[in-house]
This record gives C-alpha cells, sequence and structure tokens, in this order.
C-alpha cells in the first residue's frame, strides 16, 4: 500500500503485513463542540485503521486530547481543567456519533506530564533546548533541518504565534515548557519551576509513549503542518528519534470557499450536521473527496452524499447477483487511499446486482447499515394491520386508501398467506 507523505512529497510503500503499523492522529484541543471539519482527519484514521485491518495489518491507532492549551485558559479563566473534562466529552459522544468505534488509545496530555519533562530534559542535556525566566525554549538555529516538513525556509520563519519572550536567545524559537502565570488554573511542578508543556511537546511525548519509535503514520489537518507538526518533527528528530514516516495531511473543509474555522465563524457542529444529515450521508459526503484535497460543504453537497446513501441502500431490496470483481475496489484504496475511486467501485457494483462484495466494501467505511433489513415503523404497521381488515370487511376502497398511504411513506405491502409483508420501496 501507498501512501503521500508531506515529508518526502512522493507516495511511501508501507511495509507487507502484518506490519505492524502505528498511526498518530492529531486530536482535538478541547475547549467546545468539535466542527464537521475537525471529524475529517477522525473519519479517515477509523477508516484507515479498518482497511489495514482487513488486509492483514497489525494496527494500533492513537488520537490524543490536548487538554491543556492557551485557548482553553482563554475560554474558561479559573475552571479551565472543568471545562477541558467537560469538553473531552463532547469529543467522545459526537464522533461516537459517526459509528466508527473509538481509537485504540486516546491519551490526554494531563495524562502524559513526566513523558514530556523527561523530553524536555533531554533536549535541554544535548544542547536543543534552554530555560529562561522559568520558560524553557527549544533552539531552532541549533537544529538546520527545520522547515524540511513544510517547506519554510529557517532564514525566513517569524517569531510564532503567543512565543514573545525578551528571554529568547532567538525570535524563531518555540516554547516547550511555559511558566505559570496569573489566571492559569493548571500546573505541574518541573526543573525549571512551576508550570506547564507548550502544545507541540505533547504531541511528541504522547506518540512515542503510545506507539514507540519510529511509527509509520502521522495524520493531521493541512492547517497544522505549520508551526505545529514541524516543531513535532524538530524536537523529536533533535532528540534522536525518527518519529514518524509518513505524514498525512487532509485538505480542509471550504463553505462557499472559504476555509471552515472557529475564528470565521462559519462552523457547523458536527453533532447538528449528523442530526440534520444522518451519520451515513456525514460518512458518504467524505468519501466523495480524496482526503489531500479540500471538499465543499454546503446543502447541495449534502444532499447529493443523501442521495447516493439512498441509491446504495436500495440496492439491498432487489436482487442478489454472484459475484463482483474485489480487485479493482482493493487497487484504489490501495493506491493512496483514494475513496472517490473506491466508491465508484460501488456504484459499479451497485448497478450490477453484484451485493456481496458491495456489502463488505460498505462495512469498512462504517455503512453496513445500508446492507441491513429496515424493520417498518410501528405506525406503517398500524395501517397495514387496519388495511388487511379493511380488505377481510371487503372494504376495498378504504384497503387501497391505506396502501397509498403507506406507498407514500415509502413502504410497500404484500400480503402473504396468513398476513402481510411490510416492504420498503
Amino acid at each position: 500500500m501507498r501512501l503521500y507523505s508531506t515529508l518526502s512529497r512522493r507516495k511511501e510503500e508501507l511495509p507487507q503485513p502484518p506490519g505492524p503499523i502505528g498511526i498518530y492522529t492529531c486530536g482535538p484541543t478541547v475547549y467546545q463542540r468539535i466542527h464537521i471539519g475537525n471529524a475529517r482527519p477522525f473519519v479517515l484514521s477509523m477508516w484507515l485503521r479498518a482497511w489495514l485491518r482487513h488486509q492483514g495489518y497489525d494496527v494500533t491507532l492513537v488520537e490524543n486530547i490536548t487538554d491543556i492549551n492557551d485557548k482553553i485558559y482563554l475560554a474558561a479563566p479559573g475552571a479551565s481543567g472543568e471545562l477541558a473534562a467537560r469538553a473531552t466529552e463532547w469529543h467522545r459522544e459526537d464522533t461516537d456519533r459517526l459509528g466508527l468505534g473509538r481509537p485504540d488509545f486516546e491519551p490526554r496530555a494531563t495524562e502524559t506530564i513526566p513523558e514530556i519533562i523527561a523530553l524536555i530534559e533531554e533536549l535541554v542535556r544535548d544542547g536543543y533546548a534552554y530555560p529562561a525566566g522559568g520558560d524553557v525554549y527549544f533552539r531552532v538555529g541549533r537544529y538546520p533541518a527545520y522547515g524540511a516538513l513544510s517547506g519554510q525556509r529557517p532564514d525566513q520563519v517569524q517569531e510564532q504565534e503567543d512565543e514573545a519572550n525578551p528571554l529568547k536567545e532567538d525570535p524563531r524559537d518555540f516554547a516547550l515548557w511555559k511558566a505559570n502565570k496569573p489566571g492559569e488554573d493548571t500546573w505541574w511542578e518541573s526543573p525549571w519551576g512551576r508550570g506547564r508543556p507548550g502544545w507541540h511537546i505533547e504531541c511528541s511525548a504522547m506518540a512515542e509513549k503510545f506507539l514507540g519509535d519510529p511509527f509509520e503514520v502521522h495524520i493531521a489537518g493541512l492547517d497544522l503542518v505549520f508551526p505545529h507538526n514541524e516543531n513535532e518533527f524538530a524536537q523529536s528528530r533533535a532528540a534522536g528519534r525518527e518519529f514518524a514516516r509518513i505524514w498525512m495531511h487532509n485538505g480542509m473543509l471550504e463553505l462557499t470557499g472559504e476555509k471552515m474555522s472557529k475564528s470565521l465563524g462559519n462552523i457547523a457542529a458536527l453533532r447538528d450536521v449528523v442530526e440534520q444529515w444522518g451519520r451515513e450521508t456525514v460518512l458518504l459526503y467524505f468519501l466523495t473527496a480524496h482526503w489531500r484535497k479540500p471538499i465543499d460543504f454546503s446543502d447541495e453537497t449534502m444532499a447529493q452524499a443523501a442521495a447516493q446513501v439512498e441509491t446504495l441502500r436500495n440496492a439491498f431490496r432487489g436482487e442478489d447477483l454472484a459475484g463482483g470483481d474485489w480487485a479493482p475496489f482493493a487497487a484504489a484504496l490501495e493506491d493512496d487511499f483514494d475513496t472517490p475511486a473506491a466508491l465508484a467501485v460501488m456504484h459499479e457494483w451497485r448497478r450490477a446486482g453484484r451485493l456481496a462484495p458491495l456489502r463488505d466494501a460498505l462495512a469498512i467505511f462504517g455503512l453496513g447499515s445500508l446492507a441491513e433489513e429496515q424493520p417498518p415503523p410501528p405506525e406503517l404497521v398500524e395501517l397495514a394491520r387496519r388495511r388487511q381488515a379493511a380488505r377481510e370487511a371487503d372494504d376495498f376502497a378504504e384497503a387501497d386508501r391505506l396502501r397509498a398511504e403507506i406507498e407514500t411513506a415509502g413502504w410497500e405491502v404484500r400480503d402473504e398467506p396468513g398476513g402481510f409483508r411490510l416492504v420498503p420501496r
């Protein structure tokens, strides 16, 4: 299997099954409900794990929870810990709505403090980091390969947001540890005083703790390439770790051509989208675009996805013909996990009535429910009973009226010896 890596700018081969394969996904910073765009790396990582396991790989998937961050302090002064705990549960609740299961590990930064401090101590010892007034900074100038992941030229890197400090040796240096400030209600003791970790060092420590070094795949949104992922990569490599071999950066969701983000105020909460359209439509929507490409989010694109969902579901109400070549489907996913190409193969099976491979393919993407027989709603069962009673009473006009009402609701009533059966139309 080949996956495109931001680091090498080419498709990289995974080892042969069973691997093992470690996948690390940059998870949420927990201070509010996640939006539909935040769900894309979660969905990608869950699908990739499902496919690799189907192919015989031993896969471990880790998605972190960033529950220490400046954004959390700003959102809940004096109560950041309570908000982070609550928002962590929101994240689980909202992603559970997608029906894809959970990552194998979901570590929180607050649970990884000893490993974070130990990693910072290594970097200080080896001259890649230095204390400055209770903070600790990474020496960008000491690591000449800085910029390898993002393509940034080290001599053109500007001071990073929220990193200004007159005690820094170089404006480009970024924080590994931050001294406790007034209003910050969570802190830990460290060799440099009371404080808390910077954002980037958290991921390096959590990935190594749960996946070891090296591991195969790092997944994140394209907006995290710089500075977050670049800083992860630099500090881990400086500490002597190979870290991630393949870096997968998914494209962003766009709303009328503009990136969806909290700062722009154009977000659509995941739970609201799932409630409006249903989880199957949300998953089908993500299938329609290659993971590396941007994807447009609108009522129109969601309606198109909903129509495809119904088309696929309807296939299982027809005749199931034997056969169906699995190879084109597998080839699409083996070549950079091309879900639009895989979806096209699934529609070919649908049109040909090859339901066995279609059922298996849908299950990989969490859409196995489309192949399940639907129980009729209780109110339609009652209408069918009334229709049967009308027929027995020779009231055929009423029986026909009730049949039409059932059909309007999307079901067909079929008379059978001793009763009836309701079938989705």
